[in-house]
């Protein structure tokens, strides 16, 4: 174990969910973390030391930070359900009216979506023309996309993929894509494989819901993180690299 209580509590709320979430290196090597817990995003140094590094919205507690994807020009784009909330939506302590997605650049912080319900997993297109993000509501269950203008904001957002007919158990959480545009989504029974126009090609079969996955080794080797277990498989096509590194 390298960080105990990396949610930020050690005492969960019957119903909530308190442990770290996603994950990010930062252009100092350091890595950005989400936590369900203390409901922010902090720093983690090669000391393991954290420090706080986003924790509020216009004064306003956010939900439960959950996933982050840097563009290449240094804009933080994050998702922030109410999963760390015991009673989600309806929770006493939820202070915003909205799960929201967020840009962090240039030390100023908006919400540039506030309309899905479930806002999850959260990746670009190799061109960083589109923003993907995985609305996890259970009666929704859908992955959508963005279209991203030069300054960060996003629009035109429509359905990616629809699960919501779908008799699989499961909901859609982490994306990433590859370096041909294809985009792999954490879903029911494995990692959903579209290609850029939405076509299901396939599914990594698993047996078990998948939460989230990465490129790891050369690139061309996927880690999947599932309901019990870690995976990894060999993929043809290399992954897109992530715009900073960690500390090695």
């Amino acid at each position: 174990m390298l960080i105990q209580n990396a949610g930020g509590i050690a005492s969960p709320t019957p119903g909530a969910l308190i442990g770290p979430n996603g994950m990010i290196a930062d252009k100092d090597g350091n890595v950005l973390l989400c936590q369900h817990g203390q409901r922010r995003i902090v720093r983690v140094g090669k000391d393991l030391a954290m420090t706080p590094y986003l924790e509020k919205f216009e004064g306003k507690r956010f939900n439960s930070p959950n996933d982050l994807v840097y563009r290449s020009d240094g804009a933080l784009y994050f998702t922030d359900p109410p999963y760390g909330l015991a009673k989600q939506d309806d929770d006493p302590s939820k202070e915003l009216s909205f799960n929201g997605v967020y840009l962090y650049s240039g030390g100023k912080l908006k919400a540039i979506i506030k309309d899905l319900s479930r806002p999850n997993g959260v990746a670009f297109s190799p061109d960083e023309k589109t923003l993907y993000v995985a609305d996890s509501d259970e009666k929704k269950r859908s992955w959508r996309r963005y279209d991203v203008a030069a300054d960060g904001s996003v629009s035109n957002g429509r359905v990616f993929y629809d699960l919501a007919g779908s008799k699989e158990q499961g909901i859609p959480d982490g994306i990433k894509v590859d370096s041909q545009g294809n985009v792999y989504g954490a879903g029911p029974g494995g990692i959903w494989v579209f290609s850029p126009a939405g076509r299901h090609l396939g599914t990594l079969q698993l047996g078990e819901t998948a939460a989230n996955c990465n490129w790891g080794d050369d690139g061309k080797t996927l880690y999947i993180t599932a309901s019990t277990s870690v995976y990894r498989v060999r993929l043809s096509v290399p992954g897109t690299k992530p715009l900073y590194q960690t500390y090695q």
